[in-house]
């Protein structure tokens, strides 16, 4: 018998909720998107126009949605991350499940809080651990799973963000400064790199972390001394600096553009001199890259003791001058190591016979010739972006969801570990201890 498509509202017609929803033109007999949820009118327009519903489904925010009562099967949530717990619990109230972007909270309590909401009302809440969904991190967690490198005795993972990410991101944009984005660097960045260390050591339980970090690098002690502090307006390096605005954002218009031009959206067609002008006028992006509000770390490492004995560690350093996540696991029969965006992972073996490939070991390069970046040719992170759409869908209908699949609750552990991570850091690197629900 045929399914009729799974229906769903988007709340926070932001680029990641949009990246979910395009599922509903590629696979219409999976998705069918009715709604949409958000206090900007031309968001509200262009998703109603985009996906073909009716004006009498917009909303400006959750909670006038929620008094409508369940007017589709699902939300896809793609609100910022200090604004998950506001929109997830009145929609959730009323009978919704949900695809909930990551970091589904911005602290423990409200994480605990969202978390006894889903199993008050028994609902289905997927969060957005995207990476798992890469053929490169899939095919690492299938090799463990079988058991071909025994058991784990360390994971290693690092992030090394580029520094033209860093500076959009976390100097500049959105996430550089906790009391407006409610959120840490490891929290906004790092939270897949957890998940991804908490989902190959699923075997085993997280009980200790400790943590260090600090803001290095940008902050006004390191600018030069002729730096301005509007680069295209007062500094005379604008066209040397690493980090000026004009080699990154005029000189790269596409790079960033939906988070860098996003004050333009109500152009049809901003022009480069439209571009110019923001970037000398008062867009945060225009700013001297060592004197703005910032104040998240830009480099941290995480370790973690786990109840099996294993261990692990995580390194994140932004200013890079390439991007790269890197994962190593070494087991009792062999380790698995790999670069995500080279899409290639290396699995060895250990073998002490004479006719061993290496003469200590067997070794196999699995290269899945995937573009592992934000744009690659299967589509955003690597494939990963249109694979969790599609897995969401199964995991609503009840059918059998892949390996994969992140509900709210398998997602506990690795937020926690960044919440604790964060708060060993400011506390110097003590010791946190795991407390887990059952």
């Amino acid at each position: 018998m045929e399914q009729k498509p799974i229906t769903a509202i988007i709340v926070g017609a932001g680029h990641r909720a949009f990246v979910y929803s395009r599922l509903a033109k590629t696979k219409p007999d999976m998705l069918k998107i009715v709604g949409v949820a958000d206090p900007n009118p031309l968001r509200r327009q262009k998703a109603m126009e985009y996906f073909g519903f009716s004006e009498d489904m917009c909303f400006e925010n959750a909670d006038e949605l929620a008094s409508r009562g369940r007017l589709a099967d699902t939300v896809i949530n793609g609100t910022m991350d200090e604004w998950h717990l506001k929109t997830a619990v009145p929609l959730l109230n009323v009978g919704y499940d949900m695809l909930l972007e990551k970091p589904f909270a911005a602290n423990e309590k409200e994480m605990r809080t969202l978390v006894e909401c889903a199993r008050i009302n028994q609902s289905k809440v997927m969060i957005c651990h995207v990476l798992r969904y890469t053929p490169f991190y899939y095919g690492i967690k299938e090799r463990i799973v079988k058991g071909e490198i025994g058991e784990i005795i360390n994971i290693q993972t690092t992030e090394h963000v580029s520094y033209h990410h860093v500076s959009v991101g976390y100097v500049r944009g959105k996430w550089a400064n906790t009391e407006r984005c409610h959120t840490t660097m490891l929290l906004a960045k790092c939270c897949h790199d957890l998940d991804i260390m908490m989902w190959m050591m699923s075997e085993t339980r997280p009980s200790q972390i400790s943590s260090f970090g600090n803001q290095y690098q940008f902050r006004p002690g390191k600018a030069p001394k002729e730096a301005g502090t509007i680069c295209m307006k007062d500094c005379p390096l604008v066209d040397s600096c690493l980090y000026s605005s004009k080699r990154l954002y005029i000189d790269h218009p596409e790079r960033w553009a939906f988070y860098v031009w996003d004050a333009l959206e109500g152009l049809d067609n901003p022009t480069m001199e439209d571009k110019i002008a923001l970037m000398r006028s008062g867009s945060p992006y225009g700013r001297c890259v060592y004197k703005c509000d910032n104040n998240v770390v830009d480099h941290q490492s995480v370790m973690v003791n786990f109840e099996s004995g294993a261990t692990g560690t995580h390194n994140m350093v932004g200013g890079s001058a390439k991007p790269a996540r890197n994962i190593h696991i070494i087991g009792t029969r062999g380790e698995i190591f790999g670069c995500f965006e080279d899409s290639r992972f290396t699995v060895r073996k250990i073998n002490p016979s004479p006719d061993a490939c290496q003469g200590e070991y067997d070794e196999e390069i699995v290269d899945l010739n995937v573009s592992g970046d934000m744009t690659g040719a299967m589509g955003g992170h690597g494939g990963g972006d249109i694979r969790l759409a599609e897995d969401f869908v199964k995991f609503i209908r009840g059918e059998k969801p892949s390996l994969a699949c992140t509900s709210i609750f398998d997602s506990v552990s690795g937020h926690l570990a960044v919440y604790l991570a964060d708060e060993s850091r400011e506390e110097n690197g003590k010791v946190k201890k795991f407390d887990l629900p059952v």
